[in-house]
């Protein structure tokens, strides 16, 4: 049962991968928020806030996207998995069935 869970596994890495992500998008928002602060004029000042909120849109957009990415990754997986345990088990039961007709005949 090892393999069913490796859509656990694909969403911890990507929910892991999602929290390293944000944390380095908001720790990049607050290197231009502390250069906003320093600006001498307001016109600076607004350019750095500008581009720290642009930084954290696009940062959290990608985030989105890497999370659902690994969802569909791992639903499909999961979905594979599932396929295949059915398959077997009906090609387990067909030749069953044959054996039991050449024995009645």
């Amino acid at each position: 049962m090892a393999e069913a869970d490796l859509d656990v596994l694909i969403r911890q890495f990507a929910k892991a991968q999602n929290k390293n992500l944000m944390a380095a998008v908001k720790k990049r928002r607050d290197q231009i928020m502390a250069r906003a602060a320093k600006a001498k004029d307001k016109e600076t000042r607004d350019q750095f806030r500008l581009i720290a909120r642009s930084t954290m849109e696009l940062g959290t957009a990608a985030a989105k996207r890497l999370q659902n990415s690994a969802a569909i990754t791992a639903d499909s997986y999961a979905r594979a998995i599932r396929n295949a345990a059915e398959e077997a088990a009906a090609a387990a039961k067909k030749p069953a069935k044959k054996a039991a007709k050449k024995q009645e005949a």
